[in-house]
């Protein structure tokens, strides 16, 4: 589990170098560890090494993983499409949401936060790159989506999410998160609200996100899997 602290140190020191590359403050960076293929021992021993935001993608997965004795000053993240049939049961557990991509499933987010009586922080997924084997909606879709969840009093608008394509180089991936800030500070201007996330980069890219604005970097195998880097 040593191994967990470790990687969690590499890789706070590549993204405050990222930061420093582009005039930034490491703190406005959050590292997001992704904990799909591992489970609840790994979270812990990271959490133990000074980890506070934990990622899944399955709605069964954080259940599973983020309920028994969840500390309470770590947040759950869900950033994997979500099924409006899993919208309830997703509530009672996750904290942010990153992958709101539709009307349907903002509508029955309001409907189950109403419920709980809760307002539920979001993010806008966006498929930047439009690439079809990815969610999220059209670039052209955003200002409308947004607009509905910045109307909905359940929802909290916080930003915009997106994932760049797989790529040997990772500077490839610069125009796509660049889009999103700009897509970010349009959305600002037009809706007259403070947008303050920007949830880009993985393991493959993230000091690029990290220079190019992110404020949230969701990063797992970098962190769980030990032949990565």
């Amino acid at each position: 589990m040593s191994l967990i602290a470790d990687r969690i140190l590499e890789i706070r020191q590549r993204i405050d170098r990222a930061c420093l590359s582009a005039d930034r403050d490491p703190a406005s960076v959050t590292l997001v560890g992704v904990s799909k293929t591992v489970g609840r021992a790994e979270i812990d021993a990271a959490y133990e090494a000074g980890l506070r935001d934990f990622g899944e993608n399955r709605v069964q997965d954080a259940i599973a993983k983020f309920t028994d004795d969840w500390p309470a000053d770590a947040t759950r993240h869900h950033i994997g499409s979500l099924q409006t049939n899993k919208v309830r049961q997703a509530m009672r557990v996750i904290d942010l949401f990153h992958a709101v991509d539709r009307l349907s499933l903002v509508e029955e987010m309001r409907k189950q936060a109403e419920k709980l009586d809760r307002v539920v922080p979001v993010l806008v997924q966006v498929n930047v790159a439009r690439d079809p084997q990815k969610s999220g909606c059209a670039p052209e879709e955003v200002s409308a989506l947004a607009a509905s969840i910045a109307g909905a009093p359940e929802l909290e608008l916080r930003g915009l999410m997106t994932i760049a394509p797989l790529v040997s180089d990772p500077e490839e991936t610069r125009p796509v998160f660049a889009v999103l800030r700009t897509m970010r500070d349009d959305l600002e201007q037009t809706l007259g609200i403070s947008l303050p996330h920007l949830s880009m980069g993985m393991t493959n890219d993230f000091e690029v996100a990290v220079q190019e604005g992110a404020t949230l970097v969701r990063v797992g195998r970098a962190i769980f899997v030990p032949d990565q880097v």
